[in-house]
């Protein structure tokens, strides 16, 4: 219901205990009582189970608010109040991803090399209803979605870089060039061919599959060549799978806030972070 194990939880909340209560310091201790009653939210446990449990199944928020003993419009308060809390949460612990290219190049140097992969990944929101509007977030697949260019770590999985959200007409290489996220010399970059010509540093070395030529066939050589860099770049793949375990951003999105739908790509960034860091290196 929330993504997490229950190790996982008990690490999380006392950070999160900390970062609303910071954020109680700024505000006013009443600032959330007056706006939404608290219902079943008076412990941290109950703020932090009610985020998780909104990220990972993203129900509508009459049946979230019926979840946890709340009218609709402080259901709605809390999901605005808690996401940020959650977000300086994941920040303060490592687990956020950069969102700048300087902030990724920063962070890259204090880490050992790896192979890293770059991709982009798409989602559905609803259909806006003025017409200008919809042109503009019109993929051309037949549906409204935004995107996101993720970079990844192949060895630990670890998405090192989240890009702006954008509309899902701009092309991953359009958004590549715009964005100049770059890796430090020598390291080795795996990308589709959808990024062909898109420059990320001087001293890396690229991999891409070679497009066949108009008219022409690829030598044996060259579609072996193909599928090796396919088998390693698929780890790209499953961790942008792993993100979206988290039914916000798998699902069509339904929230029209403004930043909204990029601070919850982020957050489901973060908690993948989080849990890969929890499972697979033993954090």
């Amino acid at each position: 219901m929330t993504g997490l194990n229950s190790g996982e939880f008990n690490r999380l909340l006392p950070h999160f205990h900390d970062a609303y209560r910071d954020g109680l310091v700024v505000e006013g201790k009443n600032a959330d009582e007056k706006r939404g009653n608290p219902g079943q939210l008076a412990l941290a446990e109950d703020k932090l189970l009610f985020i998780l449990y909104y990220l990972k199944t993203y129900p509508l928020q009459e049946v979230l608010a019926y979840s946890f003993g709340l009218t609709q419009s402080a259901a709605n308060h809390w999901v605005h109040r808690l996401s940020p809390v959650l977000q300086k949460v994941l920040k303060r612990m490592g687990h956020r991803p950069a969102r700048l290219p300087e902030e990724l190049l920063s962070r890259l140097e204090t880490e050992a090399a790896q192979a890293v992969g770059i991709d982009g990944t798409e989602r559905r929101i609803q259909r806006p209803l003025d017409p200008a509007v919809q042109e503009d977030w019109y993929s051309g697949k037949k549906a409204h979605t935004v995107k996101n260019n993720l970079i990844a770590g192949l060895d630990d999985r670890d998405i090192k870089y989240l890009g702006k959200t954008r509309s899902g007409k701009v092309h991953d290489k359009r958004i590549a060039d715009e964005e100049q996220a770059q890796v430090p010399d020598g390291y080795e970059v795996y990308r589709d061919s959808g990024f062909q010509g898109h420059q990320m540093g001087n001293g890396i070395t690229l991999f891409e599959p070679k497009k066949k030529p108009r008219g022409g066939e690829l030598t044996r050589e060259e579609k072996r060549r193909n599928q090796a860099i396919s088998r390693t770049r698929v780890v790209v793949e499953h961790v942008i799978s792993g993100v979206k375990r988290c039914r916000c951003v798998k699902d069509v999105f339904r929230n029209w806030m403004d930043g909204f739908d990029d601070l919850v790509m982020e957050l489901a960034c973060g908690l993948h972070n989080f849990r890969n860091a929890s499972r697979v290196r033993n954090y």
